[in-house]
């Protein structure tokens, strides 16, 4: 399948996995909406929908970058409109934005609380809901949300339990979409990544650059995007892990993802 022309929406893409999966999808001639908040840098981050935009025409694709915060559900819509003018169409959007908070229960206020359900799902879900419409006249139209297997192990819920649900939310989500839309040939799927991934938020917020060591590089959520986005219809309902796609697409070497070769990985959250 090709992506010359399809037309991609990417939640959270001015920087890390947002941007790795728009980079590699504008290699392969994709229309790109960079969906995001920052328009000025924050040196801790690196990145703004402007750069990203500039990043994404050099790759080769086209770019539309467009100042969104998903708790708004006025700024989703006009950002769905502006990518509908330009684009003609959406045929593929990725909910990668997403907030996080490892704290127990006590530790948790409640705006960070409200911020994670903001987010990851109220935002998940108006996103997805503004772009069906489309996504019914697409090519090959699919969605594809960055959240976990829901693994009801009680060690997943007892440390973080307001981020866990949020992210199970994300997936329930998925898996109801890839059931409501079946009837419109839309697939959905959730994907995670088996590791870390080396990225500016797991380094200023999870576990600075001893962890970033024991990271991928997020060209490994990119290739696995890649081969899922390039499936049939009929390639949904799935909570994917990153490996486990990328070894049903041929790929034995996992080494070329680590940041340091050969060095021990960190496994992400959710998985046994």
């Amino acid at each position: 399948m090709s992506f010359q022309q399809r037309t991609i929406l990417i939640t959270g893409a001015s920087r890390g996995i947002g941007k790795a999966i728009a980079l590699r999808l504008a290699s392969k001639g994709a229309n790109i909406i960079i969906a995001a908040k920052s328009v000025e840098e924050d040196p801790r981050l690196g990145g703004t929908i402007f750069s990203a935009a500039k990043e994404v025409e050099e790759a080769g694709g086209k770019a539309l970058a467009v100042q969104v915060d998903i708790r708004e559900e006025a700024q989703i819509a006009q950002a769905v409109q502006q990518a509908v003018e330009k684009f003609g169409g959406i045929d593929v959007v990725i909910n990668n934005a997403s907030a996080i908070q490892l704290t127990n229960t006590e530790e948790t206020p409640a705006k960070r609380f409200d911020l994670m359900y903001d987010i990851n799902v109220r935002g998940t879900f108006l996103v997805t809901q503004h772009c069906i419409p489309y996504l019914k006249k697409g090519n090959n139209p699919h969605i594809l949300t960055l959240s976990p297997p829901i693994n009801m192990d009680p060690r997943w819920f007892s440390p973080h339990v307001a981020y866990t649900i949020s992210k199970y939310n994300m997936s329930m989500l998925a898996m109801g979409w890839a059931e409501e839309l079946t009837k419109y040939k839309i697939a959905s799927n959730a994907l995670w990544p088996a590791t870390t991934i080396a990225t500016a938020a797991v380094k200023n917020l999870l576990g600075g650059d001893a962890l970033i060591n024991r990271s991928r590089t997020p060209d490994i959520i990119a290739d696995a995007v890649e081969y899922i986005l390039a499936q049939p219809a009929s390639y949904t309902g799935h909570t994917f892990i990153d490996e486990e796609v990328l070894k049903a697409a041929g790929v034995t070497d996992f080494e070329k993802y680590a940041v340091v070769p050969g060095g021990k990985l960190q496994k992400d959250l959710f998985l046994s």
